[in-house]
């Protein structure tokens, strides 16, 4: 599975010069509101949906350039993903993304890796401007191999994204798999109450609106793994006994909850926010084909502040076969991080976002092990950055 080990965004909103390195497994973000957490999730989104359903789209969703673009800057917006296949040498990422005349164009997109462990320069095996470029195929792309010249039917197609689509060019395919492998939650609670068409689906949908068809999937296919969800769900909402769905007469599926005491179970549109939350988020968690990256913003949202040093595990677990990204305003959900795995987002007085890596402070380090709560160490005011109440970041 790749693992994402670096990002650097430029010119993109907040994420002006936006650097982020030695990502883990498990990483979570906090930082004040408006610090620029829901901007880097984004990064994210935009470029999923840059593949999936094309660069215009995804560009005019978010206003186009004059939206997108850093305030004051000018030039393209950059995307930088150094990543890492099993096995192989670190593979670079770049992407960068202008307003042409007729719409957004790709200035310039390669991939770039460095063959062997110390020697020779790093050298690109996909390079395009503009719709032209060339690529160098195989398994292992070496610097020497025979170069492929291509030309993109218009210069809004990524170069990643076309040619990846075709088996001769195995390490672009993988880069293209992995980023259309990535899942964006957007859970919503009203959305998971509705009744959606009957009819078994693998994943669940950003929203969540699909939880009865995701359901009926795993009861079917996976009865082991939809068992040990709700055997989670049930140790984490008291009194809840089942959880099921119903086909109805007009060909839509039901999801119906039980609790102890009553002999007949509820609609989902009579429970709780919290328990359709913690039950969507343990179905994405853990998922018998995981996503190749899992992001999930603000999840303590109508969950018992308890209950989130758990909900932390179920992300670490998940880590070992996914790379889950999470956002978070929740000191109670931090005290179920690592410090190496916390990064505190702030901004300056220029207005744009940095990163603060808690496991540079040498301070909270030592109170960690001599016992503290990484949360409770947050609200007292040990870290270095993102205080909203401070006048500045120290």
């Amino acid at each position: 599975m790749a693992r994402i080990e670096t990002v650097r965004v430029r010119n993109y909103r907040a994420l002006r010069d936006f650097h982020l390195s030695g990502i883990t497994p498990l990483t979570v973000v906090a930082g004040p509101n408006g610090s620029g957490k829901s901007t880097l999730f984004d990064v994210f989104a935009f470029l999923a949906e840059c593949f999936d359903d094309g660069l215009r789209r995804a560009w005019d969703r978010r206003g186009r350039g004059r939206e997108i673009r850093s305030r004051g800057s000018t030039g393209p917006v950059e995307f930088e993903i150094k990543y890492r296949e099993p096995g192989l040498s670190p593979i670079t990422y770049r992407l960068a993304i202008d307003d042409g005349r007729r719409g957004p164009v790709v200035e310039s997109e390669s991939l770039q890796w460095r063959r062997g462990k110390s020697v020779g320069a790093p050298y690109k095996f996909l390079d395009f401007r503009q719709g032209e470029g060339m690529v160098i195929t195989g398994e292992v792309p070496e610097e020497g191999d025979r170069r492929i010249n291509e030309k993109l039917d218009s210069p809004d197609l990524l170069a990643v994204s076309t040619l990846g689509q075709l088996a001769g060019h195995p390490r672009v395919s993988a880069l293209r798999r992995f980023i259309t492998g990535w899942y964006l939650s957007y859970i919503s609670a009203n959305d998971s109450r509705g009744i959606p068409e009957a009819g078994p689906q693998e994943r669940l949908s950003k929203s969540g609106d699909n939880l009865p068809n995701v359901m009926q999937y795993l009861a079917e296919q996976h009865e082991d793994r939809l068992e040990k969800i709700l055997r989670i769900l049930a140790e984490r909402v008291p009194q809840l006994e089942k959880v099921g769905t119903k086909p109805l007469d007009d060909g839509r599926l039901l999801l119906q909850l039980k609790d102890a005491p009553f002999t007949e179970p509820v609609q989902s549109r009579w429970a709780s926010d919290g328990t359709l939350k913690m039950l969507s988020y343990l179905v994405v968690l853990h998922d018998p084909e995981p996503p190749t990256l899992i992001g999930i913003e603000e999840p303590e949202n109508h969950l018992h502040p308890r209950l989130l040093p758990e909900l932390a595990e179920e992300c670490r677990a998940a880590a070992e076969r996914s790379q889950v990204f999470v956002s978070t305003h929740s000191p109670f959900l931090v005290n179920g991080i690592r410090p190496q795995e916390l990064r505190i987002l702030h901004r300056k007085d220029d207005g744009y976002t940095r990163s603060y890596r808690v496991s540079d402070n040498s301070q909270v380090v030592r109170m960690m092990q001599a016992g503290a709560a990484l949360g409770d160490l947050w609200m007292e005011g040990y870290f270095n950055a993102g205080d909203p109440l401070a006048r500045r970041d120290r």
